[in-house]
This record gives C-alpha cells, sequence and structure tokens, in this order.
C-alpha cells in the first residue's frame, strides 16, 4: 500500500535507532498515524510511503512504514514547520519564521546552494550562517544515503545501521566494495551485498565477486559449522554454489585468489594431510597460538611435590565420602600436572573432584579463580562449590570501545592466579581459549573439566576434542557413577543413551518419563499440554521454569511453532500488558526470551549484595524475562537470569528470540530443574545420540520425552557426529616437537 501526504506532526522520535511515529496529512484528506524507522523525515516535508495498516492492541490502527520517499517542501507554510521542527542544528521557530519572511518559497534554495545570503537576516552571523548551512547539507544527505539505499530494496532500519556506520560516505563505500557491508554490518550477509554489487555491474564471475564469497564462506563455515579451516576442494564447491555459476571456477583463478588472500593477511594456505587447505589469519593464529601455551604448561609446569593424597584423607572425612580410585587419580593429576583434563559424564563426580581440588590449592596459599564459559554454567558452579566463579569473559575484564572487544588482563598484563579451573570447557570455542591462554602466567595451572561426549561448541573450534585427540595433555575418564546409585533415571538413562542403548521407558520412575507418539501434531499438542497444565502442579514448578529443548527450529513442532504456542497459553495478550512486534514475532511484558548471538557493546546493570554494577556484553544462550516495555520510547527491559538488567530498543531485537522453547544446542552450559524433549523427524546428522544425550543431561529433576519410538531409537543407534575442520590438534602435535627440538 501507497501512502502520500505532508508530515503534520512527529508524535516520537527516537535519535538512537531513528523510530518515529508521526502524524500524516494524506492526499485523501484524512489523517493517519505512522510509525517505523523514518530517520529522515520533518514536519512540512512530503511524504511516499509503502507499508501497511496495522492493528496496534493499545493505539490501534496504525499504518507500519517499509520504505520511504521524501520531498523537500515548496510551500511557504510548510517550509516553516520543516525548519522550526528542531532538525536542523541552529533552527528553531524564530530562526526559521525570519528565513521564511526573507526568501518565502525560495528558502530551501537559499539554504542549499548559498546559505550565506542568511546574513541578510538580523542576527545571522557569517558563522552562524556556515553553521546552519552545514547542518542543513548534512540533513540533506543523510536522506539522500537512505534513499539511495532503499533504491537496493534495504530495509529503513538496515539503512540507518549502514548510514550510521558511514555517514556521508556510504555511496563512496558501496561503489568502492559493496561487499564490504558483510564484515562491518551486523544482519547484512553475502546475499544483500551481492545483489547491490550485481547492480553496479560487477559482473558474476569476477575475481572481486569470487574473492568475497570465500571469505564469506569462511567465516559463515566458522560461525554455523564450528569448522576453522576448510579443504580447497571442498571450498570451490561451496563457492560454485554460493555464487550460482554453472560451471567451475578456473584453478589458477582461484589459486591467484587464494595467494591474493595470504598476501593481504586475510587467510593462511597450508597443508594438512596431504590435501591443500585454507584458513582466515584470524583462527590460524588463535590455534597457533593456544597450541604453544599448552604445550609450554604441559612441558615446563613440575610437580608441587606434596604429600596430595594425606590431604585427600582429610577431604574425604571432613566431607564424609570416599572417593573412587579413578576420581582419586583425577586430583592428583590436577594437583601435579600443568594442564589437566577431567572428562566424565553426569553423576561422575567432577564437582566434587572440583572441590578437593580447590581445598588442596587453597590450602597451599595458592590464587585460584573458577571460570565457565557462559554466565549459568558460571553462576552453577559457584553454587555447587562455594566459590565465586565468573564467566571467562568476566574473569579476563572485557571491555568493548570503539567497536572492538578488549580484555584488561592479556600478554602484556597476564592474570594473577596461581591456578585456573574452567568448567563446561566443551562450550568454549577458539576465541574465548585463545584469550584465557594469552593472559595466564607461564606457571599458571589449568584444570580443564567438561564432558566429551556432549555437543561441541556453539562457536568456531573443538577445543576439548582436539586437546583430547592430540595426547598432549593428561586426561582423567570418570565412569563411576555416584547418583545413578541414588536411583537417578536422569542419570543412568544418560548412560545409556551414551552407550547407544534405548533409555529405560517403564514410567515407574519419579524423574524420567517418555510418552510415545507418532505424528508431529501430536507430539506439539502433548508438548504444549505437559509445559502449560499437567507438569507445573506434577513437578511443582512454574511453567515458565520448565524448559522444552527440540533437535529443530523448524516443522509442526519444532521451536518456531511451539514458542508461538506456548506464549499463546503462557502469556497471552493483556489490557495492561504492553507488547511490541519485531518481523512475525510479537514480544510481550513476562515473556521468556533468549538472547542468540554474543554482544559485546550491550550495556546492562544489576543490583546485588555488594553493590550496583554497570557494565557490557550479553552472550548467546544467556536466558530472561521481558519485565518492561515502553510503547512510547519504543524500548524494552529483559532482566537475565543472573540479575542483569538490559535495556533493549524494540527495533533492533534480531539478536533475541521467545525461549518457552529452545534447540538443544542453545541450550548447552544450562540446566534446568524440568526438561521436556520433543523429538521429531530430521536428518541423521542432526538427530543423533550425542544431541539426545545433551539435552538429557540438561534436567536437574526431571525429564519427559515426547516422540516416536522408532525416531527415539534411530536417534539412540545413531553414532554419526560430523568431524569440524579444526587446526588445533595438527598445532599442538607440532609444537610439541618443535619443543623437542629446541629444549628436548
Amino acid at each position: 500500500m501507497i501512502l502520500k501526504g505532508v508530515v503534520k506532526n512527529i508524535v516520537f522520535y527516537n535519535n538512537q535507532n531513528g523510530y518515529c511515529v508521526l502524524i500524516l496529512s494524506a492526499d485523501d484528506g484524512d489523517e493517519y498515524t505512522c510509525v517505523g524507522n523514518m530517520p529522515v523525515v520533518s514536519v512540512g516535508e512530503e511524504l511516499e510511503l509503502e507499508g501497511k495498516v496495522v492493528c496496534h492492541p493499545k493505539f490501534g490502527e496504525q499504518f507500519s512504514v517499509q520504505k520511504i520517499i521524501v520531498s523537500a517542501p515548496n510551500q511557504s507554510g510548510d517550509i516553516k514547520k520543516y525548519l522550526a521542527s528542531g532538525l536542523i542544528r541552529g533552527v528553531g521557530p524564530k530562526t526559521a519564521e525570519a528565513i521564511v519572511a526573507a526568501f518565502g518559497d525560495r528558502s530551501m534554495d537559499v539554504l542549499r546552494d548559498n546559505p550565506m545570503e542568511l546574513v541578510k537576516i538580523r542576527g545571522i552571523s557569517k558563522n552562524k550562517a556556515v553553521a546552519i548551512g552545514n547542518a542543513f547539507a548534512e540533513h540533506i544527505d543523510m536522506q539522500q544515503q537512505i534513499m539511495f539505499l532503499q533504491s537496493y530494496n534495504i530495509t529503513t532500519n538496515m539503512a540507518v545501521k549502514i548510514y550510521n556506520a558511514y555517514k556521508g560516505n556510504v555511496q563512496r563505500v558501496l561503489t568502492k566494495n559493496p561487499y564490504k557491508l558483510i564484515d562491518d554490518i551486523d544482519g547484512i550477509g553475502f546475499a544483500t551485498a551481492d545483489k547491490i554489487a550485481q547492480s553496479m555491474g560487477i559482473a558474476s564471475d569476477s575475481e572481486f565477486r569470487i574473492r568475497a564469497g570465500v571469505v564469506y564462506y569462511l567465516k559463515e563455515s566458522a560461525e554455523k559449522l564450528g569448522n576453522t579451516f576448510l579443504y580447497t576442494k571442498d571450498l570451490n564447491d561451496a563457492l560454485k554454489e554460493l555464487l550460482g555459476l554453472e560451471s567451475d571456477i578456473d584453478r589458477a583463478v582461484m589459486d591467484g585468489i587464494y595467494q591474493n588472500l595470504q598476501f593481504d593477511l586475510v587467510c593462511n594456505c597450508f597443508n594438512y594431510n596431504g590435501e591443500s587447505c585454507i584458513a582466515l589469519t584470524k583462527y590460524y593464529k588463535q590455534e597457533k597460538a593456544i597450541a604453544a601455551q599448552m604445550v609450554k604448561l604441559v612441558r615446563e609446569i613440575k610437580p608441587l611435590g606434596i604429600n596430595t593424597d594425606a590431604i585427600i584423607d582429610e577431604f574425604e572425612r571432613v566431607n564424609k565420602i570416599k572417593f573412587h580410585p579413578s576420581q582419586r587419580e583425577a586430583i592428583n593429576s590436577a594437583v601435579n600436572g600443568g594442564v589437566t583434563i577431567v572428562t566424565g559424564g553426569p553423576g561422575t563426580g567432577k564437582t566434587t573432584i572440583i572441590k578437593c581440588v580447590s581445598y588442596i590449592f587453597n590450602s597451599l596459599k595458592l590464587k585460584v579463580e573458577y571460570c565457565t564459559p557462559t554466565g549459568r554454567a558460571a553462576k552453577r558452579l559457584s553454587e555447587s562449590t562455594g566459590q565465586e566463579a565468573k564467566t571467562i569473559h568476566r574473569m579476563l575484564g572485557m571491555e568493548f570501545n570503539d567497536g572492538a572487544v578488549r580484555f584488561c588482563y592479556n600478554k602484556s598484563n597476564r592474570l594473577p592466579a596461581d591456578v585456573i579451573i574452567i568448567d563446561e570447557l566443551s562450550m568454549a570455542d577458539v576465541g574465548i581459549t585463545f584469550s584465557l591462554t594469552n593472559a595466564i602466567k607461564d606457571n599458571c595451572r589449568l584444570v580443564l573439566v567438561g564432558d566429551k561426549d556432549q555437543l561441541p561448541s556453539v562457536g568456531a573450534g573443538n577445543v576439548l576434542g582436539d586437546l583430547i585427540a592430540s595426547g598432549l595433555v593428561e586426561v582423567k575418564y570418570l565412569t563411576h557413577v555416584y547418583r545413578q546409585e541414588e536411583g537417578s533415571l536422569i542419570v543412568s538413562n544418560a548412560h545409556l543413551i551414551n552407550q547407544c542403548k534405548m533409555p529405560i521407558a517403564d514410567n515407574t520412575s519419579k524423574d524420567f518419563f517418555i510418552n510415545y507418539k507418532d505424528n508431529q501434531a501430536d507430539i506439539l499438542n502433548t508438548v504444549v499440554d505437559m509445559a502449560s497444565r499437567r507438569l507445573p502442579g506434577f513437578a511443582k514448578v512454574d511453567a515458565k521454569s520448565i524448559q522444552v529443548l527440540c533437535p529443530l527450529k523448524g516443522g509442526v513442532s519444532g521451536v518456531n511453532n511451539l514458542n508461538a504456542q506456548l506464549q499463546a497459553i503462557l502469556n497471552p495478550p493483556g489490557r495492561n500488558k504492553n507488547e511490541v512486534r519485531y518481523g512475525n514475532t510479537t514480544y510481550r511484558e513476562g515473556d521468556k526470551v533468549m538472547q542468540v548471538r554474543n554482544n559485546y557493546e550491550q550495556t546492562w546493570s544489576r543490583t546485588t549484595e555488594t553493590g550496583y554494577e554497570e557494565s557490557t556484553g550479553v552472550f548467546n544462550g544467556d536466558l530472561g524475562i521481558i519485565t518492561q516495555i515502553n510503547t512510547s520510547t519504543n524500548t524494552l527491559v529483559i532482566t537475565f537470569d543472573d540479575g542483569r538488567q538490559a535495556l533493549y530498543l524494540a527495533n533492533d531485537l534480531e539478536d533475541v528470540r521467545l525461549a518457552y522453547a529452545v534447540t538443544v544446542h542453545k541450550s548447552q552450559g544450562s540446566e534446568f530443574d524440568v526438561v521436556i524433549i520433543a523429538v521429531t523427524n530430521g536428518p541423521p546428522t542432526i538427530l543423533n545420540k550425542n544431541l539426545l544425550y545433551t539435552a538429557v543431561t540438561r534436567a536437574k529433576k526431571m525429564v519427559v520425552m515426547v516422540c516416536s519410538k522408532k525416531t527415539l531409537s534411530l536417534m539412540v543407534h545413531n553414532n554419526y557426529v560430523k568431524q569440524r575442520t579444526t587446526m588445533l590438534k595438527k598445532f599442538l602435535i607440532e609444537e610439541n616437537k618443535k619443543y623437542d627440538t629446541f629444549f628436548g
């Protein structure tokens, strides 16, 4: 729908994102309330708006703007309103009236072409005339730049992001290299940048385009699939599809592009297992640095030379426990080794080992830091050990300045810790592991704790798996299950699944149930009924504390549809309940949500027992509740599980999702009292025993599985795990050999 008219009044304007509520006096004689990102408008301007009529639950009928074309006012009355709006710095109502009185319908031409004529007006000096002219030019430039972007079907919201990044250089940057958008602007992928590029005449088989495709695909492969490098033969095949080319790209052309990328320090080319490979320089350097530091710690840190057995005996007496021999061995290794990995499934005593190791180090007056990759995991570790645990980011003193993440503790300013104990290491990606190893002292001991059978990190790399596979680091496997002895079917079934055996399903236990359903609609209805009606009373928990886990986002019983259904029941619309819409999702006060991407610049505040704190950074997997929505400012407050409160612009919610249901991958590092696992049909690359095992081990008190018996059996017996292509194992082995060469 197209709407034309003159801006009568601007009711609300958000300077941060250009969100605007205005009254349009339309050419058809009616007045319309128009809402959307409109950073280029002011009172008196003529607009052509493209959008649709929507019904807001509180404010009624509105015109939701998707695209905008601005025309300068040409009537004296409209010009006066336009200038008096305050949009042009230095021009208020009085100055606006004086300008129009002096120049009439020519006012806009004077401001644009000859602002020095303004000195004819009493009270306007040469300097003020220049300032007004510059301010007017900036405003017009912003209009032109944003409309230029809209001509390529870029949304107004995205156009604002691009303009804020490049200001007056939008056209120059895009004309020179439209693919730069991929690196500089969150939310712009190859397809959008490529569409702009091709409309500017860049050929589909140009080396310029192919180079951009290489870098983009390497980044996508890292961020979405976890690969830190690719075999060039696989990359070449992927590029052909990405670029939509009918024939293979000439090998000489590709070799030249790879060489140029290496020369420009964007990528590193190397051979692995006799095959040609390429990696983004960032990941190449990070994995190499991790390997070098790990080898140094393993080879140079010596045993403490104390009677650890005596201290372990003391710990056993104080805590009235008895360690299994394998646990005792793990404790000794952790205390005396430079780097030790302790791995085991649920109920094998990993937390108790951390307590004992901590007890020993503290008795020796060594400074111990406790950390995890996620906030929820840190909170859980603090609760279970009685020691303050931090996220790795927080421990390193993360700061966000000038668009870049920095850590207070780094190679030049090392962490003062003698020992660092890291729990849930399987979740740590290459980037944060690099930052950690870069900041630790050369004599700092690392105790790495995790479950090797869980899914790998959401981010790039396979740190825990590569460390184990390298054979360099001492690995202690815990197999004796304590909680199983206490009658926990959650623990028993987790271990059965890990052994490719069907879980026990007699439904006589108090903590594990299986409800077999054969089709997606039945699975959907059962999960919704369980989560909203049956389980809260049975398990004596709040409905919103029940976490639904799914393998997939799509489908009838996938995450997206389950969230819509559960939101409608658990948090329906209400007269006194504010809500906003972003994309296809309505968010309202009281909704359970999740942050799905690291946002290092997002500010937050928190009041704790020790006082008030402010900082930046919300991270992938953080869960919270929308506690407030302000419809007049188009903002909302999310209160996360650890008490952090963050203010979001409603039009910048691309990194937030409803979280009544989440994917199993997104649940990593978290534990929930009650978990419902909804399993539907899907590809075997996803529906495997590792995913099922990870889902089951998220529950503390109760698991309810809703699935077909056939699908469950297929998952349990599917041992396939797509291997990530990573360099850390290779570098660990090479660095160890290098150490022998120089110091052996």
